[in-house]
């Protein structure tokens, strides 16, 4: 067989193993070390410098068909990433993500061929409180994923944790800065405790046609 043609090895990687191992026990999985703590840094300051140029909207509830603003419910800011206009911070975090997926779809099979992430921001005295991840008018999401972005100084009492909503016992978890938690969205409900200190995040989900 021609080289051109020839299959390109497949290589095992531990990290997105122990993912896929966690999701397929668990239904969620938390990772300390999916990005490099200058990656996190990047992507903190990427976030503060577009911040600062007051891009970021209210959050709402529901998507686009029947998108709705509600405080009691929600009261994060956000801003949304196009993956075609990004700066170099952002490229790495996409060409991780890209290769997660990749070997999700390659492993398991999941067809996870579109995606979608934003930037967030907990001011304080802001939660979300318990939900799904899915619409009833839309479920092609399949995972989500949250990746903490907060100041290395930051303090379980700052609050915001993230908690899951789980069968036998709920999860707390907190969000200390480079922590990923990659969870089922049409399965584990979950919630984001009140913020003493404003929290920070790149959130967003990996989905099916």
């Amino acid at each position: 067989m021609s080289k051109l043609f020839e299959a390109i090895p497949f290589v095992e990687n531990v990290l997105y193993e122990k993912i896929i191992s966690d999701i397929s026990t668990q239904k969620y999985s938390i990772i300390d070390d999916f990005f490099t703590d200058a990656e996190v840094l990047a992507l903190r300051e990427s976030l503060l410098l577009k911040y600062e140029e007051d891009t970021f909207k209210k959050s709402a509830i529901g998507n686009k068909v029947n998108e709705v603003v509600k405080k009691a419910v929600r009261g994060d800011i956000i801003l949304w990433i196009d993956e075609r206009f990004i700066n170099a911070a952002e490229q790495l975090f996409f060409n991780k993500i890209n290769d997660l997926k990749d070997y999700l779809n390659r492993t398991c099979f999941l067809g996870i061929n579109q995606k979608e992430f934003h930037y967030a921001i907990y001011p304080k005295d802001t939660f979300y409180k318990r939900h799904l991840d899915t619409f009833q008018n839309d479920d092609r999401r399949k995972l989500s994923f949250v990746c903490y972005l907060n100041s290395e100084d930051w303090k379980p009492e700052n609050g915001g944790e993230l908690v899951l909503y789980l069968d036998k016992e709920d999860k707390v978890i907190y969000p200390f800065p480079g922590k990923v938690v990659i969870f089922e969205s049409q399965i584990i409900e979950h919630e984001v405790k009140p913020v003493n200190t404003p929290r920070m995040s790149i959130t967003g989900w990996l989905k099916t046609r």
